[in-house]
Order: structure tokens, then sequence, then C-alpha cells
């Protein structure tokens, strides 16, 4: 196979051992020619909710048919499916655990396969701690080189796929309720508003009775201050300028907040 397609990485293994090295090796040996992206691999260890909003903010800027594998894998060794999803822009490749829920919320499955068939694998008696190794990395370099995708397993229907543990968002009688869904380098925290169900209205974020101003962009508050914006991600979220919010706020994936539609009140942040 000489393809020289597109395929992404993403796990909780770090970069302190070997275990992306070796994942990379495994696809080297089956297409060298293969073009590896790391997404991240600093998932927090076996947070799958975290590793499908990586995913949901990443597929959509990858080219037609580029081939996502990722490894957040708690229930590695268990009896959860090894799958493999195709949508109408590429393919995702993982554990059966909601980690593709959110991409699957904007991208439906045309086709779902379990993978099952040892021709693709690293070896045919996987490793019971090492799926990525010797299942989803040596699956993902055959699907990105050409492969055809029915070959890999029977299909499985994606009404039987493993929901997700996505957050969501709710619409209020004086605005929208929401959660923070992820927190980056930066310590900015980034709630399940989408940015688009606030564009021509006037609001503010309320969390734990601070009320934060929206901005457009982190320079719209005075240093150390929080702001509500629109992220380069199309979601809500808290920055601080020149500082962490998650540090200010001392906030938490999953802590609840709450967006007014109404004009900020000149109230000072306690």
């Amino acid at each position: 196979m000489t393809t020289a397609g597109v395929l992404t990485l993403l796990s909780d293994f770090g970069f302190q051992d070997v275990y992306v090295g070796v994942m990379k090796g495994v696809i080297a040996q089956i297409n060298p020619r293969l073009q590896v992206i790391d997404l991240t691999h600093q998932v927090a260890p076996q947070n799958i909710a975290a590793a499908a909003f990586h995913l949901i903010n990443a597929y959509r800027h990858f080219p037609q048919g580029t081939v996502h594998v990722a490894v957040v894998d708690p229930g590695v060794g268990s009896s959860r499916r090894a799958i493999a999803i195709q949508t109408s822009i590429g393919f995702l490749v993982g554990p059966d655990n909601g980690l593709f829920s959110g991409v699957l919320a904007q991208s439906s499955a045309i086709s779902v396969v379990e993978l099952s068939n040892p021709d693709y694998w690293y070896s045919p008696q996987p490793s019971f701690t090492f799926h990525g190794r010797d299942i989803f990395a040596p699956v993902g370099a055959h699907l990105a080189s050409g492969v055809e995708f029915k070959q890999l397993g029977p299909t499985i229907s994606p009404t039987d796929l493993v929901p997700g543990p996505l957050l969501g968002w709710q619409q209020t009688h004086s605005g929208i309720a929401g959660y923070i869904q992820a927190i980056d380098t930066f310590g900015n925290l980034i709630t399940t508003i989408p940015g688009d169900r606030l564009q021509d209205k006037q609001w503010f974020l309320e969390i734990e009775n601070v009320k934060i101003k929206a901005g457009q962009a982190y320079s719209d508050s005075r240093p150390g201050e929080p702001v509500g914006l629109i992220g380069s991600h199309g979601w809500l979220e808290i920055a601080v300028n020149g500082g962490s919010a998650q540090t200010l706020l001392d906030l938490r994936e999953g802590d609840a907040l709450q967006v007014m539609f109404k004009d900020y009140p000149a109230l000072e942040i306690e």
C-alpha cells in the first residue's frame, strides 16, 4: 500500500512513556508514507468527555477522508467493543465508550463496524492493556492506506453505540444554562454554550453569584479580570486578561453557569 493518506492520533498517554511512539512505529510498518498528525496526547487520564471535546473541535479542520484514531480507553481489555465509524467527511477509530458522540452529533454515522478482523491488527492475540498499539493504530493505518471499510469487521447499528458523557445546555426564561466542559492550557473555561446562540444579543455570565461581562477579545477586560467571549472553537468561554480564569474563579469541569440576556450590571467582582 502506497497511499499517502492523513491519520490523526489522540490519547491520554502523554509523552513521558513510549506508548505514542510505539503506535507511530506500528503505523510506519504498515505505511511509512502516511501523514500522521498528533491532535493531543495530554488528555487527562481516562477523561472521555475531554477527549470527545477535543475531537469535536479538531475533526472538521482536516481533509476529506482523514482517519482519526482516538485512544482514551478506561475499559481496555473488557467487553467493550473496538469500532470504526464512517462519516461524511472521514473515519473514526477507537473504543465504543462515547468518545465519538460529540462528532456524531455534528456529522452522523454512515456506517459502523466492529473491529473483529485480525488481518488488520498488529497481532492476532492483542494485549489486554494496549489496544492502541495492537488494534486501533494498525486499523487506522490500513484504513488510511485504502483498505475497504467493510473489510474491518461486521456492521453494527449506529443506534447501538455507547452514548457519550457530554454535558449540554438549556434555554431558560432569562437566557441559557450550561456547564464548563473543558479547561485549556491557559486556564480558559470553555462552556457547553454554542457561540451562535449569543449573536445579536446583550448578555453577561453569572456563575456562583459572580457576574462576568461579555467581550470579543481577551483584552476586553482589565488585567486580572474575567471576560466572557466566543473562542476560536465556537463555544462561549471565560478568560482572564493576563491570567487564568480557572485559578481566579476556582471552577472545574462540570460546574454550572448561566448566560443572562440583558445588559451587564455595574457590579464589581468580589
